[in-house]
């Protein structure tokens, strides 16, 4: 793995309770709420050497095509590491669980065919630092998968949202941020936005805060 130097600390998110919570609940919202479909349409088609920033407890992993050669999966919360280092003794394709930040990745510019972001963008520190550090990972034609939660269309929602972030849901969440848009912080930190879609997630007559999703694919422009 294409490691640079970096003074980022390698626990430098802990939120244990969350992690906890997380770890036991997540794998039901995958079945129950179709997110596992929706990671393997996320990650069908990639190839060759790719970076995965959040990995959480690496539900990802069993969803990698066999024509990915390596995954490099950065993870911060210790507990959710260890998770995902189990999971990626299962997986089909080589998985390489490393402690760092989205915001200063320990790896080399331009070493990555692919890079994914799969619910993470809501609750990392800065969301422009991340997503520059992927365009600077990414090769030039690079592509960014990305399935998100962020801010909902309507306004009267998007007004709850932004009360719920500005109280108790981040707080309670793990830093989770319920109305950043995705799509606008792609856009802004130089990726080509590609075919995506709106999504809610799970498919109910009332919305969570979390339900508005989005998932598609960007690119790093070629020059």
């Amino acid at each position: 793995m294409p490691l640079r130097s970096s003074t980022t600390p390698h626990d430098t998110v802990h939120h244990p309770l969350f992690a906890r919570y997380y770890a036991k609940v997540s794998p039901l919202f995958d079945e129950r709420a179709g997110i596992g479909a929706y990671r393997q349409e996320l990650l069908a088609g990639l190839s060759g050497r790719v970076i995965e920033i959040g990995a959480g407890n690496g539900l990802n992993f069993a969803h990698y095509p066999t024509t990915v050669s390596e995954v490099v999966a950065i993870e911060p919360e210790r507990l959710l590491r260890r998770r995902a280092v189990d999971a990626a003794v299962r997986a089909g394709v080589p998985v390489d669980v490393v402690p760092g930040a989205a915001e200063a990745l320990p790896v080399k510019s331009e070493a990555f065919d692919a890079a994914v972001a799969s619910l993470v963008l809501c609750s990392v520190r800065d969301v422009r630092r991340a997503l520059a550090e992927l365009r600077r990972v990414l090769r030039p034609g690079g592509e960014l998968r990305f399935f998100e939660h962020g801010r909902s269309e309507g306004r009267t929602y998007a007004a709850v949202q932004y009360v719920l972030d500005a109280t108790v849901w981040p707080l309670l969440m793990g830093g989770c941020h319920t109305a950043r848009d995705p799509l606008v912080a792609i856009r802004a930190a130089g990726f080509e936005l590609g075919a995506y879609r709106r999504l809610r997630v799970p498919e109910a007559r009332i919305p969570n805060p979390v339900s508005p999703c989005v998932l598609g694919v960007a690119r790093r422009p070629e020059a």
